[in-house]
This record gives C-alpha cells, sequence and structure tokens, in this order.
C-alpha cells in the first residue's frame, strides 16, 4: 500500500470518528419542551402520556367545572388546588379562587384585586415552600373524542349544573397525573380517571 493510500485511509477513518462523535453528541443533547398551555387538545389518553424530564406520577382529586366563559365551545374544566386552598374555595367560582390563591401569593396583599375577595388575608399565611401545587392550577380539556375520558364525560353531562358553576365537593374527580416541578412554576397533566362520584 502506498503512502498516499495510507493517508487517504486514515483521513477517511479520522472523518468517520469525527462524524460519528458528533452525531452522538447531537443525539445526546435534551431538546427543549415547547410551553404548556392550560387549553389541552385532548385526543386519546396515548397523547397525554409522553414522557417529561423531571415529571412524577400523582393521583389526585381534581375539581370538575364548566368554563365560565366558554362562548359556546364547551370544554371541560379541571382544578388542582393547593391544600390550604381548598376550605376557602368552596362554593366559590373559578375567578374568586383564582383572586385567593393570587392574593395570597403576591407580595402586594394591598392590591385592588385583593379588596373584597371574602376571605381575611391577615390570618392566612402564605404558602409553605413544600406546597404541591405551589398554586392553583387549571387544565381545559377541549374536542374530547366519545371514548377519551369516557368516565368524566359520563359524569360531566350528568352532573348538577350548579356544582360544576361553583367549586365543590360532589364534582370531583380521582384522577392519576403528571406533574411536572419547574423552577419558575409546575405543571400537570391528566394522565388516566381513576374514579368519579359517587366515591
Amino acid at each position: 500500500m502506498t503512502n498516499s493510500n495510507v493517508t487517504a485511509l486514515r483521513d477517511f477513518l479520522r472523518t468517520a470518528f469525527l462524524t460519528t462523535l458528533v452525531a452522538a453528541f447531537i443525539v445526546a443533547i435534551p431538546t427543549p419542551r415547547a410551553p404548556s398551555s392550560s387549553l389541552v387538545r385532548a385526543q386519546s389518553q396515548a397523547d397525554q402520556s409522553s414522557v417529561q424530564p423531571g415529571s412524577i406520577e400523582l393521583e389526585q382529586f381534581l375539581f370538575v367545572q364548566a368554563p365560565e366563559h366558554d362562548n359556546g365551545k364547551g370544554g371541560i374544566v379541571l382544578i388542582w388546588l393547593p391544600q390550604p386552598l381548598l376550605k376557602l374555595c368552596l362554593g366559590k367560582t373559578y375567578t374568586q379562587c383564582a383572586n385567593i390563591d393570587y392574593c395570597i401569593r403576591t407580595t402586594n396583599r394591598e392590591s385592588s384585586q385583593c379588596k373584597n375577595i371574602g376571605v381575611d388575608l391577615a390570618r392566612i399565611s402564605p404558602y409553605p415552600p413544600s406546597t404541591r401545587p405551589r398554586r392553583m392550577m387549571s387544565l381545559t380539556l377541549m374536542y374530547l373524542t366519545p371514548t377519551t375520558f369516557e368516565p368524566l364525560q359520563t359524569f360531566y353531562k350528568g352532573a348538577p349544573k350548579a356544582s360544576l358553576e361553583r367549586i365543590s365537593m360532589s364534582a370531583r374527580i380521582k384522577a392519576r397525573i403528571k406533574f411536572t416541578r419547574k423552577p419558575d412554576d409546575d405543571d400537570f397533566q391528566l394522565e388516566e380517571v381513576l374514579a368519579v362520584p359517587p366515591f
């Protein structure tokens, strides 16, 4: 084998090695997760079950609500409340509960949004750091096919309208969710409906 052939072979092997190394490095780089939305297009349970880094699966009770302003689009709202907020929000609308939650967490409890919210903020401590979730969270299931989360859809259609307008213990489901804690916020997705009322 001539020197030029040896040089060509060495150059080829070096190039192949570097190409393989670069490809392996690119595959190992995690891709950023798209910003999550509170509006979920729930076509199938399989669509909801993608694995996300830092996520854990939990069983939680979620409150079922009708959208306050659905503009005829329908949808089912699921609310997950921090435990300290639960007793303050029973009997309240989604918006009233969201205002209470905001006013507990804000550093400016004197803001106009925190006036006349129906609770004495002076007697309410901020949520402990370990609270899960760190704030009131919700998602809206839209465009559900008839078999997607079927027990939830059946319950929703048969539930008294009043129980879907205000947060009520009689309008809860037990669900398996995927919870993700991020530095700036929390996020959750519905994975499976485990039980609907009556429990």
